[in-house]
């Protein structure tokens, strides 16, 4: 048992929260099948990262911002078998709702959706791709989550799946925990974890919870 002190966690959504692997990888084939593109090799490059972003990569001389719009329509229209990941919604009613973030690179509309549809509480402190000019890897997202809570990164814990989301955190300076929902664990040690563990299960807070910080307890994958 590891003990885990900080001021706040920042939390990712897809893989993280939230399991909304089979829509994303509808929703993704489908769209790269249109395109003429390899499914799989469009699935693995979007993990984690904004969907737009990917769309540039893919689609050079595309019409990038329709076809953002035509790939978020799709993805809240795909919405039925998104449910919420182990431990989710026991460790964030757990946390006063001052102290936790979620940063995501989903759109405001999406990351609302889904998380209303998995039965999770929306965050007071939400950041989407919407929010910051640079998402994932870069470490914009993250550096704003601790900004909107009034602490700084370093004294935050970031839970992420996805080798981009580490590296997000890493360079906002930010301690992280890789999750082992959709990522291997030497992908997400490369990323620079610092802890990994199976799910948001092995995570609780510590009820003994200083007023000035955080204690969790974490059973770290053996």
């Amino acid at each position: 048992m590891i003990l885990i002190q900080c001021g706040a966690v920042l939390f990712d959504m897809d893989g993280v929260l939230v399991d909304s692997t089979p829509a994303v990888e509808r929703v993704w084939t489908s769209w790269a099948l249109e395109h003429g593109l390899l499914p799989d090799e469009v699935v693995r490059r979007g993990h984690g990262r904004p969907s737009l972003a990917t769309i540039i990569e893919l689609l050079p001389s595309g019409d990038h911002e329709a076809e953002n719009r035509e790939v978020e329509r799709r993805e809240i229209e795909d919405v039925a078998d998104v449910v919420a990941l182990p431990g989710a919604l026991q460790l964030l009613q757990s946390i006063p709702p001052q102290r936790w973030a979620v940063v995501t690179s989903a759109t405001q509309r999406l990351a609302k959706v889904r998380l209303r549809v998995a039965g999770l509480p929306v965050p007071e402190h939400l950041v989407t791709s919407d929010s910051v000019q640079r998402g994932k890897p870069f470490p914009d997202p993250y550096l704003k989550g601790a900004e909107i809570l009034g602490v700084a990164p370093g004294d935050c814990v970031i839970l992420e799946d996805a080798a981009s989301g580490i590296r997000s955190g890493k360079a906002a300076g930010a301690r992280v925990l890789g999750l082992l929902t959709t990522s291997r664990e030497d992908e997400l040690l490369s990323a620079g974890a610092d802890w990994i563990a199976e799910n948001l299960s092995s995570l609780s807070l510590d009820l003994k919870v200083q007023p000035a910080g955080l204690t969790f307890r974490l059973q770290e994958k053996k």
